[in-house]
């Protein structure tokens, strides 16, 4: 079921991005953290629903702390001239992967065992069939 929403999130979040108005130039950097500051959120809320340990509390907390964080570091860097929001985007990133990799090895031993156990019910029907 929470697969189910997270998805129909993504896809609510891109019809309402790809219908409203262009984002000026200026703003593009606070938009970009703030993207990759949710998208970290939302794997980490993946991998949290394989581990078991899911908070809606922490997740929406999370997702909204982490884009203001972000867009208030890249405001910053801005007014001190410094690109402060790169080493945002390398936290996110690799927190991105991170989540990316725990998800990625639920599903292929999830798949691993669902072919091994196939398999076997092929061979224990194969041998039933000789004997």
């Amino acid at each position: 079921m929470v697969y189910i929403s997270i998805i129909i999130g993504c896809i609510i979040g891109a019809i309402i991005g790809l219908n409203s108005p262009i984002i000026p130039y200026t703003y593009s950097s606070y938009l970009a953290i703030a993207i990759i500051a949710a998208l970290d959120t939302v794997f980490g809320g993946i991998a949290s629903v394989i581990k078991g340990n899911f908070d809606l509390k922490i997740f929406l907390t999370g997702f909204f702390g982490n884009a203001i964080l972000s867009i208030l570091l890249t405001y910053l860097g801005n007014r001190l001239n410094v690109d402060i929001y790169l080493a945002a985007i390398i936290v996110f990133v690799g927190r991105m992967f991170t989540n990316l990799a725990i998800i990625r090895r639920y599903y292929v031993e999830k798949w691993s065992k669902k072919l091994d156990s196939l398999a076997e019910s092929k061979k224990n029907k194969a041998e039933a069939k000789n004997k």
